[in-house]
C-alpha cells in the first residue's frame, strides 16, 4: 500500500524520507512542495534527485480533491464543491469585498471542516445533514490553496483571510483543524498570519478551553445565535447539557480571555420573532461583556426545510440601538451569496 504523504507532517515527512535511504532535508522539501507549492506530481519536484522521484512516484501517492462543480454569485462570491478521497463532498467559499473602486479590497474563504455536522442546529442546512466524515487536515489546507489560486486568477491577488465556518463543527474535529491552521500560517506553506485565521465553534466549552490551553494564536468565533439557555436550547441542540449551556460557555470564554488575551467574537443570526427583541439585545449585551468581546449581527438566509426568517431592517436597527447604548461593539454581516446557496447557514453540499 503506497503511503499518503499529505497524511504526514513536516517531521513525518522526513522520517519518510529517511526511510528511503534520503537525508531528513528531502522531507522538508517534500513538504515544500506539497504546502508551499502545491504539487500533485513528482515529476515537478525538479531539485529531488530523479532516482528518488521515480521511487516516490512508485511507493506514495499525493491525493488532491476533485472540483465537481463551481458558481458564481451576481455579488462575485464564488462557491466550489469538491469530492474527497471517499466520494464525499464538501463546499468551500470565496468572498470578495469591495471597495468603492470595485478592487478586491479583502478575500474570505470559507472553509469546511466535516462533511455535515452533528450538531443539529435547526436553522443550519449543514445541520439538517447529519455528520458523515472529519476532514484530514491536508483536505482543510488544499480548499484555502485552491481558493487562493482561484483569487488570484479572478481578482489578481491572493487570499487575505480564512474563517472555519463552512460545513461542519470545527472544535469536534479539533486535531485536524489545528494543524491545517497551523499549516495555513507556515511560513513554508500559505504564510497567513494567525491574526487572519478565525475558527468557530457552536460553543464547546471544552474545546474552548483547550484552544486557550493550547495558546492557538488563532481567532475565536462563538455561534451563539440566542442570549439565554431557553431561547438558545430552542434552535441549539447543542445548549442542552450542562456541559455546552450558557454558564459552561461563560466559564470557559473567560477562560479563554484570561489565558490568551484576545477578545472573542459573538455571532448571532437576527431570526424574526424569536431572538430580535430589544429585551434579547439586552440579554445579549450582558453575554457580550463576560470578557471583551464583539458581536457580528448576521441577516438570515433562507434554508429550505426551515421556518426560520430574517428580521425586519426595523428591528435590526432598533437591536443595533440597544447594543451600542449598552456600549457593545457590534457590526452587520449582510448576506453574501445568496442566490448561489453559499451564505452563512447554506451549505449543504449535493443530493
Amino acid at each position: 500500500m503506497r503511503t499518503d504523504l499529505k497524511a504526514l507532517d513536516r517531521a513525518g515527512l522526513e522520517a519518510f524520507a529517511q526511510s528511503l535511504g534520503q537525508p531528513a532535508f528531502r522531507g522538508r522539501q517534500l513538504f515544500q512542495w506539497l504546502y508551499g507549492k502545491g504539487a500533485t506530481d513528482f515529476a515537478a519536484m525538479t531539485n529531488l534527485p530523479q532516482a528518488f522521484r521515480e521511487q516516490l512516484a512508485e511507493v506514495a501517492t499525493i491525493p488532491t480533491l476533485d472540483e465537481v462543480q463551481r458558481q458564481t454569485a451576481t455579488d462575485e462570491t464564488i462557491k466550489s464543491l469538491f469530492r474527497l478521497a471517499s466520494g464525499r463532498e464538501i463546499e468551500s467559499v470565496l468572498i470578495p469585498d469591495f471597495d468603492e473602486s470595485g478592487t478586491a479590497k479583502r478575500l474570505t474563504v470559507c472553509v469546511s471542516s466535516q462533511v455535515g455536522c452533528a450538531m443539529g442546529c435547526h436553522f443550519c442546512a449543514t445541520g439538517l445533514m447529519g455528520f458523515h466524515q472529519n476532514l484530514m487536515a491536508s483536505e482543510i489546507y488544499e480548499q484555502v490553496w485552491r481558493m487562493n489560486a482561484l483569487a488570484e486568477e479572478r481578482f489578481g491577488r491572493g487570499i487575505t483571510n480564512v474563517v472555519y465556518m463552512g460545513m461542519g463543527e470545527p472544535l469536534q474535529n479539533y486535531a485536524s483543524v489545528l494543524q491545517s491552521a497551523a499549516l495555513l500560517s507556515d511560513s513554508d506553506a500559505l504564510g497567513l498570519a494567525p491574526k487572519r485565521i478565525t475558527i468557530s465553534t457552536v460553543g464547546l466549552a471544552r474545546r474552548i478551553r483547550q484552544l486557550a490551553d493550547d495558546n492557538a494564536p488563532f481567532n475565536l468565533a462563538i455561534s451563539l445565535h440566542a442570549p439565554t439557555d431557553p431561547q438558545r436550547s430552542a434552535i441549539m441542540p447543542v445548549n442542552r447539557s450542562e456541559k455546552t449551556d450558557l454558564g459552561a460557555l461563560q466559564d470557559a470564554v473567560q477562560h479563554y480571555h484570561t489565558q490568551t488575551g484576545k477578545r472573542v467574537t459573538y455571532e448571532y443570526c437576527m431570526f424574526a420573532g424569536i431572538n430580535d427583541s430589544e429585551a434579547d439585545a439586552r440579554n445579549l449585551a450582558t453575554v457580550a461583556r463576560w470578557a471583551p468581546s464583539k458581536v457580528n449581527l448576521i441577516m438570515y438566509n433562507p434554508v429550505e426545510g426551515t421556518d426560520f426568517t430574517s428580521t425586519s431592517e426595523d428591528r435590526l436597527n432598533a437591536f443595533i440601538r440597544v447594543l451600542v447604548d449598552e456600549g457593545i461593539r457590534v457590526t452587520v454581516r449582510r448576506s453574501r451569496g445568496q442566490d448561489i446557496d453559499a451564505a452563512c447557514g447554506q451549505l449543504a453540499g449535493r443530493d
